[in-house]
């Protein structure tokens, strides 16, 4: 069992598969909740504070998202982690990389951060590093392709890709309905359709991030419940939000 500290830690890079050091020696934005430890002298602050009006200004461009961040500043080792998912760091040189918005969990200051024209996600230019995490190893697949939208972690230097409906797999009055009605689809019926040049990157699973957060639970353990619970469920809640 290896036993860390400040020098043995791996400097900008994996811990392990689902930890990823950063070594902080300048202002990083990191997402809310993913830091699970540090050393060093760090500070966190909101982004819309003044004191980070400039550096948000110049480089978070992203108004749906910027209650999603924070700005790590000082001098130290930051340790991310995101609910036992795989973590990955990537280098843009002059470069932009589009990322599904709920797994970019940090980047630097130099990168420029913007929505994407494709709802759910963020794309990122310049020169630096981000980091984020995906539901298995990541995977990089040339153009021109075809993916499962819920396999999608994003892609890099090529164009917005659009979605393409395969109605083929729409065969009788349910599927119809479910199309029409924006009932979820499966990866048969609808994908993600790249093309030109670049490189897509895929999760290897078909199925979101992990999530092991208390709320995540008492979700999964909603279809259980009876009439009775539910109702019990709903008042406790009702009391809560009134406190």
């Amino acid at each position: 069992m290896t036993i860390y500290n400040p020098g043995n830690l791996p400097k900008n890079d994996n811990l392990n598969r689902f930890a990823f050091v950063v070594d902080v020696a300048d202002e990083i934005f990191i997402r809310k909740g993913k830091m699970i430890a540090f050393y060093g002298q760090l500070q966190f602050n909101a982004l819309g504070s003044s004191l980070l009006d400039i550096l948000v200004k110049q480089s978070f461009n992203s108004p749906l998202y910027i209650n999603h961040f924070v700005v790590a500043k000082g001098q130290g080792q930051l340790i991310l982690g995101d609910n036992g998912n795989d973590i990955a760091c990537y280098d843009l040189e002059d470069a932009n990389m589009t990322i599904k918005a709920s797994h970019l969990l940090g980047f630097s200051k130099n990168i420029i951060c913007q929505e994407s024209t494709m709802p759910g996600f963020l794309t990122l230019m310049g020169n630096g590093k981000l980091i984020a995490s995906s539901n298995g190893p990541v995977h990089f697949l040339d153009l021109p392709c075809r993916v499962d939208e819920q396999a999608i972690l994003g892609w890099a230097d090529c164009p917005s890709p659009s979605y393409r409906y395969d109605y083929e797999h729409v065969t009788n009055v349910l599927s119809a309905v479910g199309a029409m009605t924006s009932i979820t689809l499966s990866g048969e019926e609808k994908q993600i359709d790249f093309s030109g040049q670049g490189t897509v990157l895929i999760q290897s699973s078909e199925f979101g991030l992990n999530d092991h957060s208390a709320l995540a639970h008492i979700i999964a353990q909603l279809p259980s419940l009876n009439k009775s619970e539910l109702n019990s469920l709903n008042g406790f809640v009702a009391q809560n939000l009134k406190a």
